[in-house]
C-alpha cells in the first residue's frame, strides 16, 4: 500500500519539475545561432602627411596580435578638419597584406578622437548558440510531445562555429551574375588536377608486435 501511494506522487512531480524545462513543440529548434558585434579600436599619431613608418609597424602589430582574417571589417574614424587621403591610404595598404578592404563608413565608438591621431577600428562578428547544450527535459516525462531539449544545439553549435564570416547567417553573400560558373568550378578543377595518391607507388605499413 505504501508503494502505490508514491507512484502517484513521483509521478506528479516529475510532471510539474518538466514545466521548468525548454519548451520546443515544434520541429524547428528553439537554439538558434546568434551572431554578436565587437569593435576593437587602436588610436594611432598622425601629422599632415598621415601615419609614419614607426606607427605603420605598431599597427601590422596590433593586425597580429587581433589574428586579422577573413570576414574582419576594417574602417578609419578621423578627427573633424583633417586631412584623411594620406591616413586612409596608409592604413589601407596594412589592411591589404591581409587581403581586406577600408569600410567606407566607421561605426560610433566612445569618446572622441584624440587631436593629432587616426583610429582604427576592427570590427568582428562572432557567431554563438546561447543555451547549448541543454538537458533540461532530457531526463524528464514528457506529456505535451516536446522534441528534446537539447534539439539542434550540436548542428547549429557546429555551423555558427564553423563558418567564415558570420554575417552570412544574417544576410547571404549577393553574387555579380558573371564569376558564379569560375567560382563553382574550382573544386571540380582542384580534383582533377591532383595527382592520384598512389602514383608514387605503394608503402608497406606495420602496426608492429604489442
Amino acid at each position: 500500500m505504501k508503494v502505490r501511494a508514491l507512484l502517484p506522487l513521483v509521478a506528479l512531480s516529475l510532471a510539474v519539475s518538466a514545466c521548468g524545462g525548454t519548451a520546443n513543440r515544434g520541429l524547428s529548434s528553439v537554439h538558434q545561432p546568434v551572431v554578436s558585434r565587437a569593435d576593437y579600436t587602436f588610436d594611432l599619431g598622425a601629422g599632415n602627411g598621415g601615419i609614419g613608418g614607426v606607427e605603420t609597424g605598431r599597427l601590422a602589430n596590433w593586425f597580429d596580435a587581433l589574428q586579422l582574417g577573413y570576414g574582419d571589417r576594417v574602417s578609419v574614424d578621423l578627427p573633424g578638419g583633417y586631412d584623411s587621403s594620406g591616413a586612409r591610404e596608409q592604413v589601407a595598404a596594412v589592411a591589404a597584406r591581409y587581403g581586406l578592404l577600408l569600410q567606407d563608413t566607421p561605426p560610433v565608438t566612445s569618446g572622441d578622437v584624440p587631436a593629432g591621431a587616426v583610429r582604427v577600428i576592427v570590427s568582428r562578428l562572432k557567431a554563438t548558440v546561447p543555451g547549448c547544450p541543454d538537458r533540461s527535459r532530457s531526463m524528464e516525462i514528457n506529456f505535451n510531445n516536446h522534441t528534446d531539449s537539447n534539439y539542434g544545439c550540436a548542428t547549429n553549435s557546429n555551423l555558427a562555429a564553423m563558418i567564415a564570416n558570420p554575417e552570412d547567417l544574417i544576410q547571404g553573400q549577393t553574387g555579380d551574375g558573371t564569376g558564379g560558373a569560375v567560382a563553382s568550378s574550382k573544386a571540380i578543377r582542384a580534383y582533377r588536377e591532383a595527382e592520384p595518391t598512389s602514383k608514387k607507388g605503394l608503402t608497406r605499413e606495420s602496426a608492429g608486435e604489442r
